[in-house]
């Protein structure tokens, strides 16, 4: 995986600091609005999460320096949640792909998953099916008596 695959601000600290170093932030705080320091302490979230190396690259790469020539960092940025969140579009368009009544092979193109996974994901959308009927019966039933 290079920077450039990385969504917004997980791109940028990956050229920063490493995919590495973007992916743990994202498994950590992606979905949530972080402050970055202009220079890290230690005790702070961010060495614990990439280490002390990692940590100052990240936070030189958002210093900026005020017209006074104050040190600021980087305030309320939205780290995005990485490729998990990717992931579960995929799925999620995958699924409605099927619920549709596409084909698996053009449900997983448009999900750009693989077919294989498809083939999965419709057996289990059939199961969750059989499963509500078959409780839709047994309630019916219930009502008989």
């Amino acid at each position: 995986m290079k920077p450039e695959d990385l969504p917004g601000y997980l791109g940028e600290i990956a050229e920063a600091a490493g995919v590495d170093a973007a992916l743990a932030i994202a498994e950590v705080r992606g979905g949530t609005r972080i402050d970055i320091p202009a220079r890290v302490s230690e005790g702070h979230w961010l060495i614990d999460v990439v280490g002390r190396e990692a940590a100052d690259l990240i936070c030189e790469y958002f210093r900026t320096l005020s017209p006074d020539q104050r040190e600021a960092g980087a305030r309320h940025i939205v780290i995005p949640r990485g490729p998990a969140a990717i992931l579960k579009q995929a799925q999620q368009r995958l699924e409605k792909e099927l619920l549709l009544g596409a084909s698996v092979r053009s449900a997983a193109r448009a999900s750009g998953l693989s077919e294989r996974t498809a083939f999965r994901v419709q057996k289990k959308l059939r199961d969750r099916q059989n499963k509500r009927r078959g409780d839709q019966s047994e309630a019916q039933q219930l009502k008989l008596f």
